[in-house]
Order: C-alpha cells, then structure tokens, then sequence
C-alpha cells in the first residue's frame, strides 16, 4: 500500500501512532514524506531515525524547516527561537544525519502523482518541475552545498523566466517548492499571507487555483499550508494539518486508485512555546 503523509516536524510519536492506525509494514508498503520533516516539534532526530529506520520504505521530500535546519548546521543561516534541531545537531551521528537529508529530494513523480513540499509555478510542467528541482538537488549533494544556502534566501526575484540563471535561478526554485503559497495568475509568488487560501488579497490565488496552471489535471500533493486544512480533490492533495501546532498528522492512501485518508491527533503539550 502506498501513504504520502504530511508535514512532520519532529513530531515522532504522532508519525508512530499513524504507522500503528495503516498497519504500516516496510516489506510491504511505502510512505511518501512531503516535507518538513524536522522542527518545531519536541523529537526532530529521532524522526530522523525513524525514517531512515525505514529504508527504502521511506521516500522524503525536503521543505523549508529542513533546509534550515541544512543552513544552520553549514553555519549559513542561524537558528531561531522556536527551532528544535539542537538534537541533531548534537548527536554523535550529526554528518550522518545531516548527509542523509542532503540526499533527499525537492519533487518526486511517482503512483501517479507529482509531490512538492510548498507548489508549482503555473507556468512549470511535471517534468520542468522535477528538473528544476533536480538542479537543487545536485547542489544539495556537491561537496559545497553551503554554496546553495549562502544564495537561497531572499524572496527575489519573485517570478519566473526561462532566462533565470544563477543564484536568483536557484532562490526561485527553491521558493517555490518549499515556500509558495500564493500566486498571481502569471506566477509572482507572495509570502506575506501565512493565512487560509481566503484570506489571499485581490490578484492572488492559490497556487492550485491559478488560471492557466500547466499542471492542471496532474495529480499533486503537498504539505507545508497548515492554514489551508485537507484538500482532497481528485487531482489534488494538501496534507498540512498542523500536527505541530496541535492539529493532527495526516495520511493519504493513494494505491490502486484506492484513495481514504487517516489522521492521528498531536499532543498539544508537546509543542514548543
């Protein structure tokens, strides 16, 4: 059987508990991650271990809190606040983590369905949207990734075109797989709205809701809008339900056009203040 399951963020118990409600079995099923794994939850290296507990069960996108977490532990960006990664950062096993995440991905196609951790552009294709985030990712793996996170914060330029090239390429394509949630309709990204869908001011959508969107009718699932709650359409998947911010942690069966949703509650006393 195959599950995507959305955003993480360190919140093992409630991924176990989810594990426990599908009978979930490696030798038998797979789970695909859609990102955030790790962050603002009380137990971001032991869901690390978990998943790669997994093995080739465990197939995971990268999102915006891991790619933080990549950042700070370059020494590139620093850690906030409300981050929960000094575990990581601490274990004896760090570069181990820490290369292992380096080797996830930024999209995946596959059971039929295109999966990102934030959107895609109206103006990308599936398989643009999966060489794009196949530059990333080579950048991820080079033996100078902090080059990438040195170049990949900032939110311009906000649009894309074909002629984009370096780090300005790079930020865009990064934003847009781990970060976008709204768009106008000829895709210039907005990040000041962190609110539900209606909530985006005059001129913005939804990244899905786009007109003229190239992948309309390509199935896609993502996490990363807790605020937007479950959408289950045919040909879409958001599965942010805030299991961090005492929401629940959600489960899309997707195999054999078999298609049933599962969710486990989160412990509220269990996220940070």
């Amino acid at each position: 059987m195959i599950y995507l399951v959305g955003d993480l963020q360190g919140c093992c118990d409630a991924f176990e508990r989810l594990l426990t409600l599908v009978d979930f079995s490696p030798s038998r099923d797979h789970v695909y991650l859609l990102g955030d794994l790790v962050n603002r939850g009380p137990a971001s290296l032991a869901t690390l271990e978990r998943l790669q507990g997994l093995g080739d069960a465990a197939h995971c996108l990268l999102g915006n809190h891991d790619l933080h977490l990549l950042a700070s532990a370059a020494g590139v960006r620093r850690g906030g606040k409300g981050d929960t990664f000094d575990d990581i950062l601490a274990s004896p096993r760090r570069d181990h983590h820490l290369d292992w995440l380096r080797h996830q991905h930024l999209a995946l196609q596959a059971h039929g369905w295109l999966m990102v951790h934030a959107g895609v552009l109206p103006a990308w294709g599936a398989g643009q949207t999966l060489a794009l985030a196949g530059e990333v990712q080579a950048l991820l793996r080079s033996p100078k990734p902090a080059d990438l996170f040195s170049q990949m914060y900032g939110n311009s330029p906000s649009r894309w075109s074909d002629d984009l090239q370096g780090p300005a390429r790079l930020r865009l394509i990064v934003n847009a797989l781990t970060r976008m949630r709204l768009c106008s309709a000829d895709g210039d990204m907005d990040f000041s709205v962190k609110e539900g869908a209606s909530k985006a001011p005059p001129g913005l959508y939804a990244w899905f809701d786009a007109p003229g969107r190239r992948t309309q009718g390509v199935p896609i699932a993502f996490g990363h809008w807790s605020t937007l709650g479950i959408v289950n359409r045919p040909d879409l998947l958001a599965l942010d339900s805030g299991c961090v911010w005492g929401g629940a942690l959600t489960a899309a069966r997707i195999d054999a056009g078999h298609r049933e949703l599962f969710s486990v509650p989160c412990d509220q006393a269990q996220v940070p203040g």
